[in-house]
Formats: C-alpha cells, sequence, structure tokens
C-alpha cells in the first residue's frame, strides 16, 4: 500500500469520524428548541443518515473497518435500528475479490493447481467477510469443503487501519473523556494481527473443537455426548493465507425465514451458542474472541445445533485470570461486594475511587439478562438515566463539578486479558437482541463459572481439615459446639461463624469456623469482623438512659422536639420512651433502603435522613412491635441530637472509659480496620 493511498485511507476516517460527530453535537444542540413530538424524529433521521455514511466508507475502506461494523452490527442492545438494519450488510455480504486473485493466492499458498487440488471449485463465493472470502469445492477425494482464501494485501490494510483507529480512539479521549477506549484499542492492536495467519486459525480451530468435544453425529440426539451441543468443522488443510475445512449444510442465524421454515427454536439456539462460550471461557480458559452472526449457521438436520465458525481471533486466559473472572461473575450473582472487589485486585483491575456498590452495578449490569431488539431503546434509555445517577453520585464523592464529573475516569488500570472477555459477553448479548430471543446469563454461565471455583467454594469441614480455626479448646462445652459446628458445616447450614462465651467472668468459649463467603475462601479468625444486629440494642438504649440520667432529654419527651427533621410525615407524637419499649410503628423504616441496596447501611447519616422521612406505619404506643433493624439508628439519632455529640463519643463516655474497654468495645468498624 503505497503512502498516498495510506493518507487518503486516514483522512477519509477522520473526516467522517469528524462529520458524526458534529451532526451528533448539533442535534443536541438542536432539540433544546424542538418541541418533544418531534424529537424521536429527528434522531431518527439523524441515525439513519450517520448509518448509512458509516456503512459506505467501511464497504469503500474493507480491512478492520468492516470488523468494526461487524461489531456494531450485533449491538440490538445498545444501537438504534438504523444502525442495526444496515451495518448487519457487512456480516457476510461484502463485494467478492476477483476471482483470479483467489485461485492464485490458493495455488501460491498450497503449491499445487487448482486442478490437482479440486473437482470442483465453486465461482461464487458463499461469503466475503473482512479479511476473506470462502468459496465451497470438492477435493480430488469427493470430499465437500469450504475453501476460505485471505484478501490479497489486506495484512497491510489492517495494519494501518489500526493505527488509524488508534489515533481515533485517541483524540476522542480528548473531546470526550469518558469515552476512553484505549485499553479495548491496546488489545485489539495486539490481538488483531493473529488473524491474518490462518495456520493459527486452524490450531485454534482443533483445540477449541477438541476442549468442546466436538462430534458431527451422535447415537443419541436427544442427549448429546459432548459437553455443549455444537458443531465445529474439521480442519483439512492450512496455509498461511488459506484454509479448507470440512463443509457443513447450514442455515445463517440472519436468515429468518429459513430458521423459522425449519421450526429452530431460537431461544434453544443462543442458550446453546452461551454454554459454548461459558465453556470455553470458564472451563478451558480459551475462547473464541469474536461471536458476531456472520460466524455462526445452524444445521439444516435437527436437532438444528448451533455450527461454530472462524477462530482466527482467540484468547488464552492464564489460570488465575480464569478464576478471578469466574469469581467475579459469581460474585455479581451473589450480590457479594468483598468478593467482587477482591476478584476485580485478581484480575488486575484497579479502581481510583472506594465505592463498592457502584463496582457492584457495573458488574451486574455487564452479565445482565439480554433484552431483544424491540426492548433496545428502553434498555437504552435505562443505561444512560442509570449512567447520569452514578456521574451524580460520583460527583458528590469527589466533590467534582459537572464538567470534572464526566471527564473522570474511575479505572485507574484495565488488564488486557477482560478486553476480549468484554467483547465477547457484549456480542453474545448483541446476538441474542439481533435474534429478539432474552437470555438469562447468570443462569446459564453460572455452573461453568462454578466448575472453576469448585477447589475455592467452601463445602464444609469435610473438605476442610482446617474449618475450625486452631485455638485452644477452653471447656467440655466449647467441644461440644466444635462438633455441633462440624455437624452442620458438612450440612452446608453454615458458611462462616464466631461464638464466644463467658461465665462467672471467664471465657468458657471462644471459636470461629468456616469461611468469609462461598466464593471468598479466606477463613473466619476470631477477630474477623461480621455486621451484627440486636446486640447492640441494650448498648444504644443504655447511652438514651445514660443521657436521662444527665439530663439531657425525658422518656416523655416528643423525639421531634430533640431531632427536627424527625416530626415529618406524622412522627410529631413519638416520644422517646415509644422508641425504647418498640411502639413507635417503625419497624419497617429501613426495609426499603436495605432492600435496594444493603451497602447504604453503612452510611449513618443516610439511615437518619432515612428514618426522618418515613412514615410511621402505626400510632405511637399502640402496638408493641419489634423495631428489629430501626432500632439502633432511632436511638442513634436521638443521642446524637439531644447531646449534640456524635454517637461514638457518647459511647466512649457511657460505657467505654467508665468501665475501662478501650479496644474492646465498638459499635461500627473500628478505626485503622479498613
Amino acid at each position: 500500500m503505497g503512502w498516498g493511498n495510506i493518507y487518503k485511507r486516514r483522512m477519509k476516517v477522520f473526516a467522517l469520524a469528524v462529520v458524526i460527530y458534529l451532526d451528533y453535537k448539533a442535534l443536541q444542540q438542536r432539540e433544546k428548541w424542538t418541541s418533544k413530538t418531534k424529537k424521536a424524529g429527528l434522531w431518527e433521521k439523524a441515525h439513519e443518515r450517520n448509518a448509512k455514511r458509516v456503512l459506505r466508507l467501511v464497504v469503500e475502506l474493507e480491512g478492520l473497518w468492516v470488523k468494526l461494523g461487524q461489531y456494531l452490527s450485533t449491538r440490538a442492545d445498545v444501537l438504534p435500528p438504523a444502525y442495526i438494519r444496515l451495518l448487519k450488510k457487512l456480516q457476510d455480504s461484502l463485494p467478492p475479490r476477483p476471482l483470479e486473485e483467489v485461485r492464485r493466492t490458493i495455488e501460491e499458498e498450497l503449491g499445487k493447481s487448482m486442478h490437482d487440488l479440486f473437482l470442483n471449485f465453486e465461482d461464487i463465493a458463499l461469503a466475503t467477510a473482512s479479511i476473506a472470502q470462502v468459496h465451497r469445492a470438492t477435493l480430488r477425494d469427493g470430499q465437500e469443503v469450504v475453501v476460505k482464501v485471505q484478501h490479497d494485501g489486506i495484512k497491510e490494510v489492517i495494519l494501518e487501519d489500526l493505527k488509524n483507529a488508534k489515533s481515533i480512539v485517541d483524540w476522542i479521549a480528548w473531546a470526550e473523556p469518558q469515552y476512553d477506549f484505549n485499553p479495548v484499542m491496546d488489545e485489539w492492536c495486539k490481538e488483531a494481527p493473529k488473524e491474518l495467519d490462518f495456520n493459527h486459525e486452524a490450531e485454534n480451530t482443533r483445540k477449541v473443537s477438541r476442549n468442546l468435544g466436538c462430534k458431527k453425529d451422535f447415537q443419541d440426539t436427544n442427549t448429546p455426548s459432548n459437553p455443549v451441543d455444537v458443531l465445529i468443522p474439521e480442519i483439512i488443510l492450512s496455509a498461511e493465507k488459506v484454509l479448507i475445512l470440512e463443509y457443513m449444510d447450514g442455515v445463517r442465524l440472519n436468515d429468518s425465514e429459513s430458521l423459522q421454515e425449519l421450526g429452530v427454536d431460537k431461544q434453544k439456539l443462543v442458550e446453546e451458542i452461551t454454554r459454548a462460550y461459558a465453556h470455553q471461557i470458564y472451563v478451558d480458559g480459551f475462547f473464541n474472541g469474536d461471536p458476531h452472526p456472520g460466524n455462526f449457521l445452524v444445521s439444516k438436520k435437527p436437532p438444528h445445533r448451533p455450527i461454530l465458525l472462524d477462530f482466527g481471533l482467540t484468547k488464552m486466559l492464564s489460570s488465575s485470570m480464569k478464576q478471578a473472572l469466574a469469581k467475579m461473575f459469581l460474585a455479581s450473582a451473589e450480590g457479594d461486594y468483598v468478593a467482587l472487589l477482591s476478584s476485580f485486585a485478581e484480575m488486575g483491575l484497579r479502581l481510583r475511587l472506594d465505592m463498592p456498590e457502584q463496582a457492584m452495578e457495573m458488574a451486574s449490569v455487564f452479565f445482565r439478562s439480554s433484552t431483544p431488539a424491540s426492548e433496545a431503546l428502553e434498555n437504552v434509555k435505562s443505561l444512560m438515566e442509570q449512567r447520569n445517577k452514578n456521574l451524580k453520585i460520583l460527583q458528590e464523592k469527589m466533590k467534582l463539578n459537572e464538567k470534572e464529573a464526566k471527564r473522570f475516569n474511575p479505572v485507574d488500570a484495565f488488564p488486557g486479558d477482560t478486553i476480549i472477555f468484554s467483547r465477547v459477553v457484549n456480542l453474545l448479548r448483541g446476538l441474542s437482541s439481533t435474534m429478539n430471543v432474552r437470555v438469562a446469563y447468570v443462569d446459564i454461565m453460572r455452573p461453568f463459572a462454578e466448575s472453576v471455583l469448585q477447589c475455592n467454594i467452601n463445602k464444609g469441614p469435610s473438605y476442610n481439615a482446617h474449618w475450625v480455626h486452631d485455638t485452644p479448646v477452653l471447656s467440655n462445652v466449647e467441644a461440644k459446639l466444635r462438633q455441633l459446628l462440624i455437624d452442620l458445616g458438612n450440612d452446608d447450614k453454615i458458611l462462616g461463624i464466631q461464638v464466644c462465651a463467658y461465665k462467672d467472668g471467664e471465657v468458657i468459649i471462644d471459636t470461629a469456623a468456616g469461611t468469609l463467603g462461598r466464593y471468598d475462601p479466606r477463613p473466619v479468625q476470631p477477630d474477623s469482623l461480621f455486621p451484627v444486629f440486636s446486640v447492640s440494642k441494650g448498648i444504644t438504649a443504655g447511652m438514651v438512659h445514660w443521657l436521662v440520667d444527665k439530663g439531657k432529654l425525658k422518656l416523655e419527651d416528643k423525639v421531634a422536639n430533640i431531632w427536627q427533621e424527625f416530626g415529618a410525615n406524622g412522627k410529631d407524637q413519638i416520644k422517646v420512651h415509644h422508641v425504647l419499649n418498640h411502639t413507635a410503628g417503625l419497624h419497617n423504616a429501613l426495609a426499603s433502603l436495605t432492600r435496594e441496596n444493603p451497602l447504604l447501611m453503612t452510611d449513618w447519616d443516610e439511615c437518619l435522613n432515612c428514618i426522618a422521612k418515613v412514615e410511621p406505619e402505626t400510632e405511637p404506643g399502640h402496638i408493641q412491635l419489634y423495631h428489629y433493624l430501626s432500632f439502633g439508628w432511632l436511638c442513634g439519632g436521638i443521642i446524637e441530637h439531644a447531646s449534640g455529640k456524635k454517637f461514638q463519643e457518647i459511647l466512649e463516655e457511657a460505657f467505654i472509659h467508665p468501665l475501662d474497654l478501650q479496644g474492646e468495645l465498638y459499635i461500627g468498624i473500628p478505626p485503622g480496620m479498613f
């Protein structure tokens, strides 16, 4: 490729990027003065014209831009319909290269004439993609095959396009810092050139086929003998630019009419493809990184299995990375914040701020169930609303202005191994949307992820000789207790536990056992932190009585007179003694908060604000209902407002210093622990 052509390609790409960017920016300004009824139409027209611009340039330039277009064409879950409708043409229907070029490449690569290689070679390509085109043929021995032939000169084009794409990504990151795709681009620059060696693809194909135990025929079609029920063509012969594979008669995923005629269950089909990828990622640690619709067929022969094609772009995961990805997935499914952050650390993903709830939300969104294309618009709207909400949280936490918050990148380091993994999950979600099916990734992928962590999943003391922490047995009672805990652990009724008991001032039980989480194998130790409830009720109630003794408040005082904000929404008649004897009618005051986000319970001020705003469920003093969750914060709010001091200060004055309990009694996490 001459420098003139390189320069022209680069200028065309940059020009289009600028045109589309300015088009949407102008539309954002224009819609401020447009009625709501006309806004949707304006955006639809903009998407249509820009999608056409992208398609025209991609077809003209070919190379890497086709692969980008193919990727975008699968994202029906997030992209407007105009882009999906137009760009899906790139999946297999690009203009083919001249037959003379194809024949010349085959003969040069394989060192034989077409006559010596084939009984028959079809002139019309079955499909043409970014790097190669495929022709059907018959070998001299009569075997039906397909021949994949690399486009002449495509290697130079791809390498140059990678440079251009990197420049565009740099420019976008400068113009819109919240869209910094440099980690993605860096990984793509590293992996994409590997697709240009078909010997590499041949070996990848054989490896994935072995891993999945693929066979063409099954003795029992209802009970496949391989781990996942998919087909992969056998490799017949390979060279750097030519690949010959067995022919499998199938229908393309985007051929809806043929799929319907065959009676293909699209839901089952996509679920089986997802299972195949879950197996590749979590079990094998070696997976195809390019699951766009053009790389699948559906066998015409019942039971219409998915046929997996094109293994040029694959990724090998280390054992530790495979476990970290499995742990991330399962932690997200379980809502285990500690395990999630632990998995991030293990895979090398570093965040610039401590916002575990946002990290969990990010992971949950990533592994969310797919949505049909018909729901894509609402899905995008929901994601954008959540993004704006997170920006506000970030803005408040980091004390940033709106512009700074938008430019803030919360990720400090993004490991390359996770880039292709993320791409695969997104492509699978796009595939589901394109096929108009809903796939619950958590349900399908879970058993595969769990299989990776079998050695780390807590299975109780029968699998772990150190399940009970090694400390001296202080009494016969403790010996009996430990045996009981072992029995409960073997029955999977206990995950982790601490037990401490005193008698006549002496410790008679001090036992710790189990692990900190189902996917967190760290052992529970005597000093492991646990959230505990109800045991602090006596202490907080005692602090209220201590303030009464000090003359700071009276049991007959109305709480609203002490804590002004508390009087809202019908709570103005609640008295201090109503709180202490559980007749305030606020037993469910924090229920909604904990359902939405349990981590908010660690935010003292947020819990007090929530209690101040809530409505009582019963008249004060009428019905005694155990305030199982709200009691501590109710007392805490009274304590702080009556004393004018922080809760911890009164705790120290009332109990810790008089009873000489320094270093032994805490409510909340001790200073310096985290």
